[in-house]
């Protein structure tokens, strides 16, 4: 295999304590951390076994957001991209926009293999890898767990909720990393002083021609509400007659 394609996406940390803006217009991103979606570094990192594996000879790290998204594309510089590519543009993205724009890259590169997170911490659409399969005409295999190559053959195990399932699909082809597919490897400085010298490429989103129809639109966010305080019961039959007054039996 000849190249893979990894999509990365620039979120808020994990760890972050998520907050609603007073005005209930959007989330509170100032001074807030943001992180690499950790469902692409599972990708990456799953992209970087394979070429360890001596089955890939490049990896390329792509990513469509902000000129601050930079600093996740080199943190997966760092952990072994060999190169990445920011596509330059400012604010949300539909899925649908998403996926076309990939598969501009995808046109450019002309990649063996795309692999995607299978969703993205912060609005868990989970839509592009379907939808990128759709516009390349190539197969799709979803929330993956163990990937092997096999010539030209790729082999797939994801989770389903009756267990797992196997499949085989033939290159080249798109899939999305599941949480269990493996652990990140952890950035070392020496990799992070190195990263600074790999290419990185900017891409104006205007450049590509990808049309964006406008489908949805954020009205209005608000925080979860809080959750009620738990109650203590003595026994089955109290727990019973509890359910009964709040209607759930």
């Amino acid at each position: 295999m000849r190249k893979i394609l990894v999509g990365i996406k620039r979120v808020v940390d994990y760890n972050v304590r998520i907050r609603v803006k007073p005005d209930n217009s959007g989330v509170v991103l100032d001074g807030v951390k943001m992180s690499v979606n950790p469902f692409d570094e599972i990708a990456l990192e799953e992209a970087l076994r394979i070429r360890e594996r001596g089955e890939a000879e490049e990896i390329v790290a792509v990513s469509i957001g902000p000129d601050d998204a930079q600093q996740q594309l080199r943190t997966a510089l760092a952990m072994g991209a060999d190169r990445a590519i920011l596509v330059k543009h400012d604010g949300m993205l539909e899925p649908l926009t998403v996926a076309k724009t990939l598969m501009a890259i995808v046109s450019r590169e002309q990649p063996e293999l795309v692999i995607l997170g299978k969703q993205a911490i912060d609005d868990d659409n989970s839509q592009a890898t379907q939808m990128l399969s759709a516009l390349w005409d190539r197969p799709q295999v979803t929330c993956a767990s163990k990937v092997e190559i096999k010539g030209n053959t790729l082999s797939v195990v994801r989770e389903v909720d009756a267990g797992l399932e196997t499949l085989e699909v033939d290159l080249p082809a798109v899939i999305s990393a599941d949480l269990r597919l493996n652990e990140p490897r952890y950035v070392k400085l020496p990799d992070i002083m190195k990263a600074k010298k790999k290419p990185l490429d900017v891409v104006e989103f205007a450049s590509l021609n990808v049309a964006t129809p406008g489908q949805l639109t954020a009205t209005h966010y608000e925080p979860p509400k809080a959750r009620a305080k738990g109650v203590m019961v003595k026994d089955v039959a109290e727990l019973i007659s509890a359910l009964k007054n709040k209607g759930l039996v």
